[in-house]
């Protein structure tokens, strides 16, 4: 067999067998024999750029390529649907939907209402041509490219199967818990903005410009809506049974009814039953099947008549607000914090849930003794949505007013024009500020001085000697030893440590600087494309956007930091004190890309270096460290007695385990 023969034979089987994984969960060959073919064709493609294909299976693991969204009409528009949140309206829908059709029998398909993004994918001749997001409903975002990304939509559709030459399918792009999960926590270690719910987390996802990013997430997509001249038949519910047939991931909760009651069963059901569910839902959608009867219905301005989606309230119980306390944070930000009686919500015990901002407290006219509602917002986050006053009396406990002074040193709060939240701009002096962002410059992954702690960073400066940062580095052993030298021991090791902190490398002192939203995973990018601190303090923002991973937020908030004097008089304190400012001319040569791409797992106990030293030599030569064993992990670095589990794992994926010496000649020499 030929190369082109080959890459051909390896693509059809490619697209069935990551049909039959992503969609059906029934795979065929095990996750070692795909990634071995899946292998073999990216080398065959490389040897042969003239076969070239789009769609080839090899498009999917995205590219880090930054590309610019173009604008797209949609050839038909996509309006959104008429809503309602109690049943009585479900049966006016009902009543009207019968009206419309003078009388005659008629079926309703109940879907899901998945909470995600709309998606539009246009196939011709079997093959996916473009995507586009619902936008304003006229047009959308081209993200062809992110779109390939997700296994579960096909880009080729199985020959034989009597798909229409061209038609349209429209879905919803999700993120399901899972991932949604894995990624906050991620963002969260990295000290970023954490996504409220999978809805934002699918929505930021998929309008990346960098579609490798999109393939680490691990979106899915359900499909709901089949449009075109040439589609199978006259049933929504039959034409979506048969695009399941070509690959397309329908949702199985799908069922047809012919009454009102059969309506209310499966949205009574569906309220309790979607939590079992792997991707969040809203809501029910309910739609007249027969596509002739729809077209009979036709379209008020903004939406369908044949069509009303049903929304699911939130799960929310009452509970008795008995304190308002008020947190400061690290920027300065005040968070007003509920502290309520126990309850049971959503499977988790809830006692405190934030009250956003003062606007929002003075909307609720909340009182302390309150009965308050609490819900869980997109089922994560526990906030306050409104109090019972039906259950006020006499002993209801004074209104809840904003406090106008910081809670810790007193100074008069702002608000900044725009900003909902209330700030305590002395920055220069309130504790849990300067304390903060201390704790934040000696931890682990910033300058790593562990032989200093939050409790004596504390002492410290309750006693004077440090007020920032750079007042570590001017700490004498007098000041720290205690009377006649009794903590001597202990004062040489923090001096040792706040030392030894000269020597971290740039990207982590610029982590360590506590730069806001700017996490450990933004401080590496940043530091490597611009190479010292002097580089960065001059970018402008579209320098700093350019720079991969990095958006508007924290682009932002890197300019407004560097330009603060108090800032830059900081970084020059540390400079003068040794603290490293740019990359060593040794780390710029270090850097390969021996290892891009591949995701490692490290596990066991290694003899000639240490965990956090393999983990530094991963990313040195573009690798990423995970934290599990996963199908997307390359392969392990595996050292002495390796977790059972790991191993378990590693063993049913055929992950390879690969030792320390032979990690080394890996990065050490081109492979």
């Amino acid at each position: 067999m030929d190369d082109a023969s080959r890459i051909s034979q390896l693509r059809a089987e490619l697209h069935k067998y990551n049909y039959q994984y992503y969609v059906l969960n029934r795979p065929e060959i095990s996750d070692l024999e795909f990634d071995q073919r899946m292998r073999e064709l990216q080398d065959l493609e490389q040897a042969h750029p003239e076969l070239y294909d789009p769609n080839s299976p090899t498009q999917r693991v995205g590219s880090d390529l930054n590309h610019e969204f173009r604008q797209v009409v949609h050839k038909r528009p996509m309006l959104s649907l008429a809503n309602t949140y109690n049943k009585g309206e479900v049966r006016e829908w009902y009543e009207r939907v019968s009206e419309g059709l003078s009388g005659q029998p008629f079926q309703v398909c109940c879907e899901m209402k998945f909470d995600g993004l709309s998606i539009s994918l246009h196939y011709r001749g079997g093959q996916l041509q473009y995507a586009v997001t619902r936008g304003d409903g006229v047009q959308g975002d081209d993200v062809t490219d992110n779109i390939k990304t997700i296994r579960t939509i096909p880009l080729i559709l199985p020959e034989g199967m009597d798909w229409p030459e061209e038609f349209e399918i429209r879905g919803e792009v999700l993120m399901p818990w899972e991932s949604f999960e894995a990624l906050n926590r991620e963002r969260e270690a990295a000290e970023e903005p954490l996504f409220a719910n999978p809805r934002n987390a699918a929505s930021g996802t998929l309008k990346s410009k960098n579609s490798a990013v999109v393939a680490q997430r691990r979106l899915d997509a359900y499909l709901y809506y089949l449009l075109g001249e040439e589609i199978p038949g006259e049933s929504h519910y039959a034409n979506l049974q048969r695009a399941k047939e070509w690959g397309f991931k329908i949702a199985p909760q799908m069922r047809l009814v012919t009454s009102l009651q059969e309506i209310y069963d499966y949205i009574d059901y569906w309220d309790v039953e979607r939590r079992t569910l792997p991707v969040a839902t809203d809501g029910i959608v309910l739609k007249v099947n027969s596509l002739a009867q729809q077209r009979s219905l036709g379209m008020t301005a903004k939406s369908p008549r044949w069509a009303i989606a049903y929304k699911f309230l939130a799960e929310k119980q009452t509970t008795i607000l008995r304190e308002v306390t008020y947190q400061v944070g690290r920027t300065g930000a005040i968070t007003p914090v509920a502290n309520m009686d126990p309850v049971q919500l959503s499977g988790t015990v809830v006692r405190r849930a934030t009250l956003n901002n003062e606007d929002f407290i003075r909307n609720l006219d909340l009182h302390i003794g309150d009965h308050v509602f609490v819900e869980k917002g997109g089922e994560i986050i526990p906030k306050i949505v409104d109090v019972d006053l039906d259950a006020r009396d006499e002993n209801l406990g004074p209104r809840v007013e904003f406090i106008t002074h910081c809670p810790e040193c007193g100074t008069p709060l702002v608000r900044y024009e725009g900003e909902a939240a209330h700030y305590c701009p002395n920055d220069a002096a309130c504790p849990p500020q300067l304390k903060g962002r201390i704790e934040h410059f000696i931890s682990r992954k910033a300058m790593n001085i562990d032989s200093l702690g939050p409790e004596t960073i504390a002492e410290y400066f309750s006693r004077g000697i440090v007020r920032d940062p750079a007042d570590l580095y001017e700490i004498r052993r007098e000041q720290i030893s205690g009377a006649r030298g009794q903590k001597d021991k202990s004062a040489s090791k923090i001096l040792m440590g706040i030392q030894n902190s000269t020597k971290v490398p740039f990207e982590r002192v610029l982590y360590a600087l506590g730069i806001r939203f700017v996490g450990e995973i933004a401080a590496k990018a940043l530091a490597r494309n611009f190479k010292s601190i002097d580089a960065l303090a001059s970018a402008s923002l579209d320098d700093l956007l350019q720079v991969n991973g990095i958006g508007a937020v924290i682009a932002q908030s890197v300019r407004t930091w560097f330009q603060n004097p108090q800032n830059q008089w900081l970084v020059e304190r540390l400079r003068s004190y040794g603290v490293q400012m740019e990359l060593t001319e040794e780390e710029l040569s270090e850097h390969t890309d021996r290892l891009l791409g591949k995701s490692i797992v490290i596990s066991g106990v290694f003899a000639l270096h240490s965990r956090d030293e393999y983990k530094a030599l991963i990313e040195k030569h573009g690798g990423k460290n995970v934290g599990s064993i996963s199908t997307m992990t390359s392969f392990v670095l595996a050292g002495e007695n390796m977790g059972p589990s790991k191993m378990e794992k590693a063993q049913k994926l055929g992950i390879r385990l690969v030792g320390e010496e032979e990690f080394l000649k890996m990065v050490e020499h081109d492979n």
